[in-house]
């Protein structure tokens, strides 16, 4: 499936770390052969069922064990899978299957805050210790703002680290030996909280998931109901969706994919990590859902129907993200990103977690959308701290342009690819 470094320069730049949660993935652009224009009975308004399949296979063949994928261009629907959901016996993956959707989960809290705010009951720009003193008391909690929060600009560090602590010297012992652990928003909080800031509050962007596990109690003492309650019965119902749910137990409902993690060849083969307890990620990342419901849930969201004007202004309102040259690569509102591709503009957000990455996208115009689901992460080799790209990646990248850029995609006419930001991508260095 890949090359191999060797296990020495892995461990060296996993254990200088960083959780870099906040990096573009911005590939060269491969050799793509020119096609032939699709016929009109092929492509069926504007979604080329040929190419879509091709595509999606190219990301198995490149590499991928198995990932599913749903596109919508209107009312036109095109839904597809390819390769496997367990490798050990050939099970195949089937487009509906359920999957962790990681920090997707973000978009749904910051609906449900945006719900609050539409109330009266929450102000954005108000400082977070007028909600929760006891939580962030002092003039931190004066300055960090609910919008710094939910706009990653608050500068409160990500827990993750300190919550896995053999991911820094190179070992995953600390996520197998609390994946079955509950662990509380209120631990993962001040993990977060004890950190180092990675900035003044407001100044600049750094994701962190301790943002939205503060989120997620600031939602609790608003609405004195559970986060994962609120946001079922207020977003996840209210949009109409079947197959999206906070999972209460660590296993995923009816037939799944496994979820094989490699962590950059660390873990050699990749392990399944489909079974954990969601606590770890709670109102950050630990949503179950389909492809589907998905696209479904950001048509709607993006459509106004689960927010007031004002409100969902407020959640496009970004601040900019840029990568190590200061370069934008994308702009970040309240749960929601943007970022421009070959075709124009589009919204959503991803997800990552140990073995599952999602991407859920649409057009800025409303039309095409996408939502796709990996069953293996961190397939990379790591060369001197930088992560390799993989051919699995520039198939990705087509895919993801047909789907939303449709049959007149550029890689279909041989000038490249393009892959999304993953906004809590995990990437190390030295």
């Amino acid at each position: 499936m890949r090359t191999r470094a060797g296990s020495s320069l892995r461990r060296q730049a996993i254990s200088g770390l960083g959780l870099l949660l906040a990096c573009v993935t911005v590939l060269p652009a491969p050799a793509v052969a020119a096609t032939a224009d699709p016929s009109p009975a092929a492509t069926g308004a504007g979604l080329d069922h040929r190419a879509l399949r091709q595509t999606l296979d190219a990301i198995r063949d490149a590499g991928m064990y198995g990932v599913y994928s749903d596109v919508r261009n209107g009312p036109a629907r095109w839904s597809g899978a390819a390769g496997v959901a367990d490798v050990d016996t050939g099970r195949p993956v089937r487009p509906e299957m359920p999957h962790r959707v990681g920090s997707i989960t973000k978009t749904f809290t910051a609906v449900a805050i945006l719900q609050q705010v539409e109330k009266g009951r929450i102000e954005l720009d108000a400082p977070i210790a007028r909600y929760l003193p006891d939580l962030i008391p002092g003039e931190r909690g004066r300055q960090v703002t609910v919008r710094m929060l939910l706009n990653h600009t608050s500068g409160i560090a990500d827990y993750i680290a300190g919550a896995f602590p053999s991911l820094l010297v190179g070992s995953t012992q600390s996520v197998d030996d609390n994946r079955l652990r509950t662990a509380q928003p209120e631990e993962l909080a001040r993990i977060g909280l004890e950190s180092p800031p990675t900035n003044e509050p407001g100044r600049s962007w750094a994701y962190s998931n301790t943002n939205y596990v503060i989120a997620g109690l600031l939602l609790r003492k608003v609405t004195r109901t559970d986060p994962e309650r609120y946001v079922t019965d207020h977003v996840i119902r209210k949009a109409g969706l079947r197959g999206t749910y906070f999972p209460r137990t660590p296993f995923i409902l009816g037939p799944h994919s496994k979820a094989y993690e490699s962590f950059y060849g660390l873990i050699d083969p990749p392990r399944d990590y489909s079974v954990y307890n969601p606590s770890w990620f709670g109102m950050a990342g630990a949503l179950v859902s389909t492809m589907d419901d998905l696209n479904r849930f950001y048509r709607l969201l993006l459509d106004g129907k689960l927010l007031r004007p004002a409100e969902l202004a407020q959640m496009k309102t970004t601040v900019p993200v840029t990568d190590g040259l200061g370069n934008v690569v994308m702009n970040y509102g309240l749960g929601v990103y943007n970022e421009d591709t070959p075709c124009g503009r589009v919204w959503g957000h991803s997800g990552g977690v140990f073995g599952m990455v999602t991407y859920a996208l649409a057009r800025e115009d409303g039309g095409r959308r996408l939502s796709i689901g990996v069953n293996l992460t961190k397939y990379n080799e790591i060369d001197g701290g930088r992560v390799v790209p993989h051919p699995i990646d520039y198939a990705m990248g087509g895919h993801l342009l047909q789907a939303l850029c449709g049959p007149a995609t550029p890689s279909a006419r041989g000038i490249g690819t393009w892959t999304p930001f993953q906004a809590d991508q995990v990437r190390v260095k030295r």
